[in-house]
């Protein structure tokens, strides 16, 4: 429990907790404060806001004068377009090769299409601009893909669920976590998952969830796992700090050896 030394504005150490509809999605945000003066935490909110709102409007492809959308019909050169374009898919691009292919944007039907990665990336965003501003625990949760600082109680990690797939209010393991976390599979989206190499529909595996240092990179290794299979687990030997548990279409399991405190 928080005492009276580790936080002087006992209002501050009060959780602060909110919700935004953006990205198709919400995104939920639980804040720790602890001295930092309320006036400074809400205006950092409002800035880690404005990224998730500034990602969507960038990246959008439901939006059709989204840069996005305008850089794959062609209507601008990426190097006309908002500096996060080149950002991203630069990100897009150590993606593809830690996943060896399996997350490829470029192959995506239509142009490239950096969706699998771009929610974590603005997740990310968001959670750095609340540690910028010096909140020492926070949490945002796009949609199921969890960024995360500190610790929200002294001695004490962020625990998050990972839903079954099959059971949206069943957890079939709790992670403790200083990082990020996501989970990517067919559950909610249904045949999303495309094998870049063929182009078809890909589904080996009922879920991928990818623990991690960056949610970006999380994100987008959890969509690439998702679609290659088991055979996506050979890729972690080679990825300092990240993790990842597979739950095959019979309800069994698979993790790497790193993978924190599944249960």
């Amino acid at each position: 429990m928080t005492t009276a030394t580790e936080c002087p504005q006992a209002l501050a150490c009060e959780p602060i907790r909110r919700a935004e509809s953006v990205m198709g999605t919400v995104a939920s945000f639980d804040i720790r404060p602890g001295p930092v003066p309320p006036g400074l935490v809400y205006l950092a909110l409002a800035e880690a806001r404005a990224r998730l709102h500034r990602a969507d409007a960038v990246f959008s492809l439901w939006k059709t004068q989204s840069p996005m959308s305008r850089l794959r019909r062609g209507e601008i050169r990426l190097e006309d377009a908002p500096v996060e374009l080149s950002e991203v898919l630069r990100q897009c691009e150590a993606a593809r090769a830690a996943s060896h292919g399996w997350f490829d944007p470029w192959a995506m039907p239509g142009g490239v299409d950096p969706t699998g990665l771009v929610k974590g990336w603005a997740a990310q965003q968001a959670l750095d601009v609340l540690q910028l501003a010096g909140v020492p625990a926070a949490m945002v949760n796009a949609g199921g893909d969890v960024a995360v600082s500190g610790q929200p109680e002294p001695g004490r990690p962020w625990r998050i669920g990972v839903r079954d797939p099959w059971h949206a209010k069943r957890v079939i393991a709790v992670v403790s976590t200083s990082g990020a976390i996501a989970t990517s599979g067919t559950y909610e989206r249904g045949e999303h998952l495309l094998d870049p190499h063929t182009g078809r529909p890909s589904s080996p595996i009922a879920s991928a969830t990818v623990t991690g240092p960056d949610l970006g990179l999380a994100d987008a290794l959890a969509t690439g796992v998702a679609a290659a299979g088991e055979a996506g687990l050979d890729w972690f030997g080679d990825l300092d700090g990240y993790e990842v548990l597979i739950v095959r279409h019979d309800g069994s399991r698979r993790r790497t050896p790193g993978f924190p405190s599944a249960a």
